[in-house]
C-alpha cells in the first residue's frame, strides 16, 4: 500500500456505535456499520485504542497492550472486525501508545514492588537534595511531571496524567518490548500504526531543569536520539512490511525534524501529525482562551508546512479533526447559518492539499460541536482539570463553561449520530456522553437528503483518480488575500488551481491569467463557474480546476 493516494478515516470506538446497549461503542458495532464505511470509499481505519485500560485518559493509559479492553469486544471480535474490513478493501491502523503505560500495568506494578529489571523501565529518580522535585518540569495535564513512587521516597516521570508512567527508551529491553507489541497486531493482520505523541520518548539519560523561564517541553521534545529509536522500531517490525502505513504524532515540532521522520530514505514513519495550524483561536498559545480563529495565520501555517515539507520530500498527514479537538466546522466555518458549505469548503481545503488527508467519524455528514450547558455533562479528565484553574485564575463559572464548550476534547468524543432517536442510533440506553443535534445532523438523513457526504466521495474519488492530487507539487496563490485560501498543484504541465473562501460572505479575486484546457474539478455550489482572471466566490465556496 502505497499512502499517497489514500483516505484514512477516524474511528473513536467508544462512540461510533453500540451493538450490546450499554451506552458504549463496540467493535462488533463497527463491524456493523462496515457497508457505510464501504460507502464512503475509505482505504484505512485508525482506531483509538482498545486494550485494557482503566481509561483514565480514555485509553490512553495502557495496562496490557496484548488484549482487547472487554468494554469493546474480544480478541475473536477483533479478528471478525480485520477480515470484514480486508474483504472490503479496508485495512486497520491501531493506536500505539508508547511514550507511557498505565501505572497499572504489570511492569509498573512488579517496579513498585522493587523489581530492578522493571524499575528501568521507567523513569524513577530521587528528589533533589532540598528535598525538591527530580525536576521542574511541568505535566502536559497540569502541576508537576513527577509523582511519590509509591513509598519509596523517589519519584516516577510522567508527562501526562500521573497514572500514565513514562517509560525509558534508553533501555534496549523498553525498544524490544515496543517491537514485540507492533509484532504481534502485525500478525493479526494490522497493516497500520499511529504511534502516539512519539516525539517525546526521546529523553536525555541526565535529567536536567528546565531553564528559568522557558518551557519545559524544550527538555525532551524532538530529541536527535528519537530518529535512532524510530529506525529502530521499523527495521525491526513495520519496515518488514512494504505496504505498511505509520504515522506519528508529533508534539510541539518543526518542519525540519518532520522532514527528517518522514523522509523515505531515513526508514522512520510514512507521515507525521502537527497541530501548529490547530492553535490559532488560541490567544497567546494558550488553549484554555477563546477567540476568532486568525485566518492569515492559518494560511501561513499551512503554506510553511506544504512548502517546506514539499521541498524536503517529506509527507504530511492532513487532518481538521480528531479525537483531542473540538470540531473544525465549530472553529473555522459556520455550523448554524452555512453547516453543508462550510463543511465542504473545510473538506476542499485539506483533501487537495499535498499529504495524506484523515477524515474524524462524523466530519462526512458535518457533525458539531454539542454546546453542554453544564460541567457535570463532560466527561474528559483534561476538561474537568482546567474547570478549576480557570476560576482559580478569576473567570466567572459562565466565563470557565464558554470555553470549555469551545475548547474540551469531548466536543469530537459524541456519539456518531445515524438517526434522529433519543439517542442518535448509537444505542438504546443512554450513552457514555449525549448526543446534542441529531433531529438535524444524521447518517440516515445525510444519505437520503443531504449532501456533505457525497461531496466527500467526490473528494476521495478525485485522490484516487487524479495523480496530480495525490502526488503533485504545492505552490501558493493569493497569499495576501484576507479571506480566501487559494493554492496551486503540479505535476507535469498539469495545474490543479483550488480556491477556498473561509468566510460567510461573498468575495472577487484577481487571478493570474492561465492557459491550456480548462476543467471543473469541484464545486460546492450547483452554479457553473468558469476560471477567468476575475472570479467571485458565494459564501464558504470551494472550487477547482483542472488545466492540461
Amino acid at each position: 500500500m502505497t499512502f499517497e493516494d489514500k483516505v484514512i478515516y477516524q474511528i473513536y470506538p467508544k462512540s461510533f456505535y453500540d451493538s450490546n446497549n450499554d451506552g458504549l461503542g463496540d467493535l462488533q458495532g463497527i463491524i456493523a456499520k462496515i457497508p457505510y464505511l464501504k460507502q464512503l470509499n475509505i482505504d484505512m481505519i485508525w482506531f483509538n485504542p482498545f486494550f485494557i485500560s482503566p481509561q483514565n485518559d480514555n485509553g490512553y493509559d495502557i495496562s496490557d497492550y496484548y488484549h482487547i479492553d472487554p468494554k469493546f469486544g474480544t480478541m475473536a471480535d477483533f479478528d471478525e472486525l480485520v477480515a470484514k474490513l480486508k474483504s472490503v478493501g479496508i485495512d486497520v491502523m491501531m493506536d500505539m501508545v508508547f511514550n507511557h503505560t498505565s501505572t497499572e500495568h504489570e511492569w509498573f506494578q512488579k517496579a513498585l514492588k522493587g523489581d530492578p529489571k522493571y524499575m528501568a523501565y521507567y523513569y524513577i529518580r530521587d528528589a533533589k537534595p532540598d528535598s525538591s522535585l527530580p525536576t521542574n518540569w511541568d505535566s502536559k495535564f497540569g502541576g508537576p511531571a513527577w509523582e511519590a513512587f509509591g513509598n519509596t521516597g523517589k519519584y516516577y516521570l510522567h508527562l501526562y496524567d500521573p497514572t500514565q508512567a513514562d517509560l525509558d527508551w534508553h533501555n534496549p529491553a523498553v525498544r524490544k518490548e515496543m517491537a514485540k507489541i507492533v509484532n504481534f497486531w502485525r500478525n493479526k493482520g494490522v497493516k497500520g500504526f499511529r504511534f502516539d505523541v512519539i516525539n517525546v520518548i526521546g529523553k536525555d539519560v541526565d535529567l536536567l531543569d528546565a531553564p528559568y523561564g522557558t518551557d519545559s517541553r524544550l527538555m525532551y521534545t524532538d530529541k536527535k536520539i528519537v530518529h535512532q529509536y524510530l529506525q529502530e522500531l521499523n527495521e525491526s517490525s513495520f519496515g518488514q512490511d512494504p505496504d505498511a502505513v505509520t504515522v506519528g504524532e508529533m508534539s510541539s515540532t518543526s518542519i525540519d525534524n518532520c522532514i527528517e521522520y518522514t523522509l523515505g530514505k531515513n526508514n522512520e514513519l510514512s507521515m507525521v501529525f502537527t497541530f501548529h495550524h490547530l492553535k490559532v483561536d488560541y490567544t497567546h498559545g494558550n488553549k484554555w482562551t477563546t477567540m476568532p480563529f486568525d485566518f492569515m495565520s492559518l494560511k501561513n501555517i499551512l503554506n510553511d508546512w506544504q512548502l517546506g515539507m514539499t521541498a524536503g520530500h517529506g509527507w504530511n498527514a492532513l487532518f481538521w479533526n480528531n479525537h483531542d479537538q473540538p470540531r473544525a466546522i465549530n472553529r473555522f466555518g459556520d455550523p448554524v447559518h452555512y453547516r453543508e458549505k462550510s463543511a465542504e469548503m473545510l473538506a476542499t481545503t485539506i483533501h487537495l492539499l499535498r499529504g495524506t488527508p484523515f477524515i474524524y467519524m462524523g466530519e462526512e455528514i458535518g457533525m458539531s460541536d454539542p454546546q453542554y450547558q453544564h460541567l457535570s455533562d463532560y466527561n474528559d479528565i483534561e476538561t474537568k482539570n482546567i474547570y478549576p484553574t480557570l476560576l482559580a485564575k478569576g473567570l466567572s463559572k459562565t466565563e470557565a463553561l464558554d470555553i470549555i464548550q469551545a475548547k474540551s476534547r469531548d466536543n469530537s468524543r459524541t456519539p456518531m449520530q445515524w438517526d434522529n432517536s433519543e439517542y442518535a442510533g448509537f444505542s438504546t440506553e443512554k450513552p457514555w456522553l449525549m448526543p446534542m443535534n441529531q433531529s438535524i445532523v444524521n447518517v440516515q438523513n445525510e444519505l437520503v437528503h443531504g449532501e456533505i457526504f457525497n461531496y466527500y466521495q467526490q473528494l476521495i474519488k478525485l485522490r484516487k483518480t487524479l495523480p496530480i492530487v495525490s502526488v503533485g507539487d504545492y505552490q501558493p496563490l493569493l497569499m495576501d488575500d484576507t479571506q480566501v485560501f487559494a493554492y496551486l498543484r503540479t505535476l507535469k504541465n498539469q495545474r490543479l488551481i483550488v480556491l477556498n473562501n473561509f468566510y460567510g460572505t461573498t468575495t472577487t479575486i484577481t487571478l493570474p491569467a492561465f492557459t491550456g484546457e480548462i476543467s471543473t474539478v469541484i464545486n460546492n455550489y450547483p452554479t457553473d463557474i468558469k476560471l477567468e482572471t476575475t472570479i467571485t466566490l458565494a459564501p464558504y465556496q470551494s472550487v477547482a480546476f483542472l488545466i492540461d
